[in-house]
């Protein structure tokens, strides 16, 4: 039997290598990037451009394995189609923003690359998560080669701070997470997800991390001070309000509505008919806990959404016991969250009259499928490295088994659909890139720990974890600077 383990693993890992390398996007001669899918069998739609969100698993496989010329290349080619201009157009990319996709355009003999800020994309959605996946791979180049110039360079450093004046810009929001629309991040549809979802708040502080890091030039300290104002107070935010366990629920459970001044306790009005206590009573496990998937104006979204908290672990946002906590969620709820092939984006799935409300009917979204509670084989990264952060290596290697036995076999899909993602995704494209580097990636994580660093980071400095802890137990103003 363990032979046979042995020969399925070498077998996998071969097929996905021959179809990671078949995906590289050329430009000019130069690697720059991996195409969604390569999957001839069906029209290629969008999926034969390179997504800044996909090729992030593929670059950070790269960069374990040395190949460090493709995501210099990418970062570069990425940086150049960043508007750089004030734009009074309201249909034109705003200033900084970096694009969802581009691909390789050839007329007369000549390439150019053509950029898709979500102007030709489904339901026209703007791409907020581009900007903050973009700084945080950056961060993982320069961890990996130790070649800072690259961040240093006059272009680099403007492009990180023309992001980060998007994130930072005064807005009518008041709280220190990201207000967005549906459909700004993985979960590029109507999910009911606009607000503040727990995947952008996580990928804001991951970015506010790393560029805090690689913004050392001159000119750039009104930036990092809006920055170390902003980490203790989106950190101590999310850790106290977006956190669920059985002791939160019980608090939340006995809650009044309709308060008002500042001796309020339920801050955010949430009315208590609108949470499924019964079912979180029977769900959660005493020990077990997670961040909640939207926190609003009478809005606590209580779907686990995976990408979100697998995130919040490896980038330090999650305290060390609610990082525990959700990775003992995952082992005692594995059936729910991970099933037959990690894992869930979200559970559980939205049905019945909820999902035609929310959704509108779509047909990609119905319950157990897609962004819908289907299972991502390309989370298996996260959540290998979440495992590995938390000491918990075990359940990457079984999650790892459970992919391997089938998925090369299964021709490298998109995504499974069903309660236990025992079905191949409906519309799913085969030999998708993040599904192959992502399995590629967790295997080498597991194996490898020493490739955490590209992805994670040390402690909060002691200044700002003070802050962070003070703002949690409620004695500092959230809005002050």
């Amino acid at each position: 039997m363990q032979i046979e383990n042995l020969v399925t693993d070498e077998i996998a890992q071969k097929s996905a290598w021959e179809a990671l390398e078949k995906s590289i996007l050329y430009y000019r001669g130069r690697p720059i990037g991996t195409v969604a899918a390569y999957d001839n069998s069906v029209e290629a739609l969008n999926y034969d451009q390179c997504f800044i969100r996909d090729f992030v698993s593929s670059a950070l496989i790269f960069l374990a394995k040395g190949r460090t010329d493709i995501v210099r290349n990418f970062l570069e080619v990425t940086l150049k189609l960043q508007p750089k201009e004030r734009q009074l157009d309201a249909y034109k990319p705003g200033r900084g923003l970096i694009p969802a996709s581009f691909k390789v355009i050839v007329e007369n003999g000549e390439e150019y690359l053509e950029a898709d800020f979500g102007e030709h994309a489904i339901a026209r959605v703007t791409p907020v998560d581009s900007c903050l996946w973009w700084i945080i791979l950056l961060r993982a180049y320069v961890v990996a080669t130790k070649d800072f110039s690259i961040a240093y360079q006059p272009e680099f450093q403007n492009g990180i701070r023309l992001i980060m004046e998007i994130c930072l810009a005064n807005r009518f929001d008041m709280y220190p997470t990201l207000l967005v629309p549906d459909g700004a991040c993985m979960i590029d549809r109507r999910m009911g997800i606009y607000g503040h979802p727990l995947e952008i708040q996580v990928l804001f502080y991951t970015a506010l991390r790393a560029a805090r890091e690689l913004l050392v030039c001159q000119g750039n300290q009104d930036i990092v001070m809006a920055i170390d104002n902003r980490l203790p107070l989106l950190c101590g935010h999310i850790r106290q309000h977006y956190w669920i366990d059985i002791n939160r629920l019980n608090a939340i459970y006995r809650f009044k509505s309709e308060e008002y001044g500042k001796a309020a306790v339920n801050l955010f009005n949430i009315y208590v008919d609108s949470i499924p206590y019964y079912e979180l009573d029977k769900w959660l496990p005493r020990k077990g806990g997670y961040l909640a998937g939207n926190v609003g104006p009478s809005q606590l979204d209580t779907r686990f959404f995976a990408l979100g908290n697998l995130m919040a672990i490896i980038s330090d946002l999650a305290t060390e016991e609610q990082s525990q906590a959700i990775m003992t969620l995952i082992d005692e709820r594995w059936d729910d969250l991970v099933g037959d092939m990690p894992m869930k984006i979200c559970f559980p799935a939205i049905e019945d009259e909820e999902y035609r409300i929310v959704t509108g009917c779509d047909p990609k979204n119905i319950p157990w499928s897609y962004h819908n509670a289907g299972s991502w084989p390309v989370l298996m990264w996260m959540l290998t490295a979440a495992a590995v952060k938390t000491n918990r290596t075990s359940l990457a290697k079984k999650a790892i088994a459970i992919a391997e036995a089938r998925i090369a076999e299964d021709e490298w899909p998109e995504y499974y659909d069903g309660k236990k993602g025992r079905l191949i995704g409906k519309q799913a494209r085969k030999y998708q890139t993040w599904t192959i580097a992502g399995f590629l990636l967790a295997k080498e994580l597991v194996t490898d720990a020493s490739h955490l660093p590209l992805v994670s980071f040390d402690k909060l400095p002691p200044e700002l974890v003070s802050r962070a802890c003070e703002f949690e137990i409620g004695s500092v103003d959230p809005f002050s600077s």
